[in-house]
């Protein structure tokens, strides 16, 4: 009887080692299938994006350059050329 209830408790700890073995895996294929799905999503995104533009200050038929003002009023840079 003892020998049973050994080989018993044996299988029951398997199938639940097996279980719990089970359930991570599954939870590491959808972390990894959000985590997919967010990479691409953001790649998308960035290609959407404008490119940001390079600021250059005019030249005054003269030849003179003007000083550029440069600010920012809380919503973002403002460059003044």
């Amino acid at each position: 009887m003892q020998s049973i209830r050994s080989v018993l408790l044996t299988a029951a700890a398997i199938a639940i080692t097996l279980a719990a073995l089970v359930f991570t895996a599954s939870l590491a294929v959808a972390l990894a299938g959000i985590a997919a799905v967010v990479a691409v999503g953001s790649a998308i995104a960035a290609r959407l994006n404008g490119k940001p533009a390079h600021a250059h200050a005019r030249v005054n038929p003269t030849g003179e350059r003007r000083e550029m003002r440069i600010w920012n009023d809380g919503r973002g840079t403002i460059i003044d050329l």
